[in-house]
């Protein structure tokens, strides 16, 4: 345990140190927020000077670990009528971008010449949760190192853009927080770029945005089995690749256990075991928390990975992207639930 405090240690303490700077120009310019200050800070810090190897490993556990410890303590603020409510309404609207991210990577990354592997993980990546659904899916179809890292390039290059624009459209646009929670919930990639997006556009929105999210997050279980079962109606695995694992232990490995935590941070709220007054310190807490994963993301950022994904992965992500953004956004018109 002591061995790995030290090994986490200078990661975590650059991140918080980064976080604080950016939690005090996020106070001087709140238009701006915090998150967006901490992981532009991250990527600027890391295209001037890539860090060391030894503050990995801790920039790695505060952009996953601390990133699921704020949702945890936003939770502690919502009921179970909250989740379920806004959780059951965003179902319609999140099938219809889930199809269209899906169906739109299958037939347009055919047609700009993308790989089957390539195209299925940025698809998977665009529909439900980024970089956590590539992984999951990389499980069961085994793609080349390559085509994973190609992805979550792709993949975190407009998380990046999400977090800069889509508060700003949002406004733009006269939504109101639960509205822009839905729409940032249902067509922002990854889970850090939706807390972030509704973090900078208000407390209200960001968690709408994060019951939404963690509703899509689910769907990382029926879509990867679906893409096991599909793969394995085409032939056995072949000499090279991993032996696929086993439908249970697929299940349990692609579960996000931090949901589990977030729920039981729900019922306490709801059985009225945290005190009102907790509330307003944990929203600090769960703020600070969020900005120290940002930055831990931004500093990890490697534009050579970037830059050697090439135009064509880059420019069906940004087609998907756009598409999704789209469709939610009018799916949720259609439905009386923009503003």
């Amino acid at each position: 345990m002591v061995r790995r405090l030290q090994l986490l240690m200078p990661g975590v303490g650059v991140a918080i140190l980064l976080a604080g700077f950016a939690t005090a120009l996020g106070h001087a310019v709140p238009v701006v927020g915090a998150p967006v200050f901490a992981i532009v800070g991250g990527v600027t810090v890391s295209l001037l000077r890539p860090v060391p190897a030894a503050v990995r490993p801790g920039l790695g556990f505060a952009s996953k670990a601390v990133l699921q410890g704020s949702i945890v303590v936003l939770g502690t603020a919502l009921s179970f009528r909250q989740v379920v409510t806004t959780g059951s309404a965003s179902v319609p609207i999140m099938i219809g971008s889930l199809a269209i991210a899906l169906v739109g990577a299958a037939l347009i990354g055919r047609l700009m010449g993308i790989g089957r592997d390539l195209r299925t993980l940025i698809g998977v990546g665009t529909a439900i949760c980024g970089a956590s659904a590539i992984a999951a899916t990389d499980a069961v179809i085994s793609a080349t190192e390559a085509d994973v890292s190609y992805s979550i390039a792709t993949i975190f290059t407009f998380n990046i853009a999400a977090v800069l624009t889509f508060p700003s459209l949002g406004h733009i646009l006269g939504m109101t927080p639960h509205g822009f929670g839905q729409w940032a919930g249902t067509a922002i990639n990854d889970m850090s770029s939706v807390v972030a997006a509704g973090s900078v556009f208000g407390h209200g929105a960001a968690s709408t945005a994060i019951v939404v999210k963690l509703t899509r997050t689910l769907m990382i279980i029926p879509i990867t089995l679906g893409i096991s079962f599909w793969r394995s109606r085409q032939g056995p695995v072949g000499p090279d690749e991993a032996p696929r694992r086993s439908l249970g232990a697929h299940v349990l490995g692609t579960f996000p256990v931090f949901i589990v935590w977030f729920l039981v941070a729900v019922s306490l709220n709801t059985v009225g075991l945290i005190p009102q007054s907790w509330h307003p310190g944990l929203s600090v807490l769960a703020q600070f928390m969020i900005a120290t994963a940002l930055a831990a993301i931004g500093l990890s950022t490697k534009m050579t990975d970037i830059r050697r994904t090439g135009m064509r992965p880059l420019a069906l992500g940004g087609v998907l992207w756009v598409l999704v953004g789209t469709a939610s956004l009018c799916l949720q018109s259609l439905s009386g639930g923009v503003r």
